[in-house]
């Protein structure tokens, strides 16, 4: 009797935790998604889009 109790009792522990793993998922996302659109924001501006059209231009007019 006591084997089918703690079967069910793990049965539980186990169905308790079923959507733990989604929610890190979402979470995650979320964080992404967000750091995302934060860059999106700081490379729109014109002083970031200077700096990165002058960091490439130097890089490809060092060999030559």
């Amino acid at each position: 009797m006591n084997r089918i109790r703690s079967g069910w009792a793990r049965v539980r522990r186990i169905a308790d935790d079923a959507g733990s793993a989604t929610a890190e998922y979402v979470v995650a996302t979320m964080a992404a998604v967000g750091f995302a659109g934060l860059l999106v924001v700081i490379l729109k501006g014109d002083e970031v889009r200077g700096m990165l059209t002058d960091l490439v231009h130097r890089a490809l007019s060092v060999g030559s």
